[in-house]
């Protein structure tokens, strides 16, 4: 087993035939799948069902792709740090729920320390993906949340996964909307009144062993839902169908993208807790620590 097989069957997993993946992969379509069948034939699985229909991953070929985008993940991450032909630059990666303030901080750690070389990373992303990110070392700090639907879940994954959550922050539950919506200008609605409007929430995780969404009310029945995995296309679709989005209430005057968007009080009670996570017993780098000294002029509790 070698790492290009591994790359191999993480691109092939993506693509709907052996064929799209070897033209991802500028290899042809017989060395693809000759390398593929080699391994699973040397660890005795069937990663890849093939049907004439296309290509499926098998329960086991499932599992095993959890495992290999770790292994990948972390090559990458020795190979960006120790193979790179310019290592003199300064690395420094963080990966956030969508959370403008922590947008914030990270730029204003390069403009505070201002490094002559880097090579900087912000991953906005979904729940899962922040705590791999911070468990497996490509993301040196993690901004994540939860409610109480899914509180016992996430702290069951920060002992797993020997991560170590700091509070920052407690947020009553809001709605976001439209500023030309109807309820835009009340003070309070509750989602009773906003059935009719589609609510729109971040689609977290093909995972179904975790519940893992970063919004409150998330165990609340919505007669009308749209999921998106994108913050612009999110607003654009709340925008048009005068949809609204569940959060925190935070909104930034300086987020282009959010222009025109407000928070309504929700009735119902669903806190958020926002903090960040590291993993246990890390040193932080200066930069590590620039940031946390930054997000911790939002701290709140």
């Amino acid at each position: 087993m070698n790492i290009n097989q591994l790359k191999y069957v993480l691109e092939t997993a993506n693509s709907s035939s052996m064929r799209e993946a070897s033209t991802r992969l500028y290899v042809s379509q017989p060395a693809l799948s000759a390398s593929i069948h080699e391994l699973e034939e040397e660890l005795g699985i069937l990663i890849f069902e093939r049907t004439n229909k296309g290509i499926f991953l098998t329960d086991e070929g499932r599992e095993f792709i959890d495992y290999a985008k770790k292994a990948v993940g972390q090559y990458e991450i020795l190979e960006d740090r120790y193979l790179s032909r310019d290592s003199s630059k300064e690395r420094f990666s963080v990966s956030t729920q969508h959370y403008n303030f922590a947008i914030k901080a990270f730029t204003d750690v390069i403009k505070t320390m201002d490094p002559k070389k880097y090579v900087f990373s912000i991953h906005e992303t979904k729940t899962k993906e922040v705590l791999d990110d911070v468990r497996n070392m490509k993301s040196e700090i993690g901004i994540i949340s939860f409610s109480s639907s899914n509180e016992a879940v996430i702290k069951k994954l920060f002992r797993d996964y020997g991560l170590v959550f700091t509070p920052l922050m407690r947020r009553e539950t809001y709605a976001y909307m439209w500023e030309d919506h109807p309820f835009a200008d009340k003070r309070e609605v509750s989602i009773d009144e906003m059935q009719a409007y589609p609510c729109v929430s971040f689609d977290q995780s093909n995972d179904s062993r975790f519940y893992l969404t970063e919004e409150a009310m998330a165990d609340y029945s919505f007669d009308k839902m749209i999921k998106s995995d994108d913050r612009a296309t999110s607003m654009e679709i709340i925008a048009r169908l005068h949809g609204y989005s569940i959060g925190s209430g935070m909104l930034s005057e300086d987020d282009a993208i959010l222009k025109g968007l407000v928070a309504v009080k929700l009735r119902e009670e669903d806190p958020l807790f926002i903090g960040y996570i590291v993993r246990k017993g890390s040193l932080m780098s200066k930069y590590g620590e620039a940031f946390v000294e930054e997000i911790l002029k939002y701290k709140e509790i």
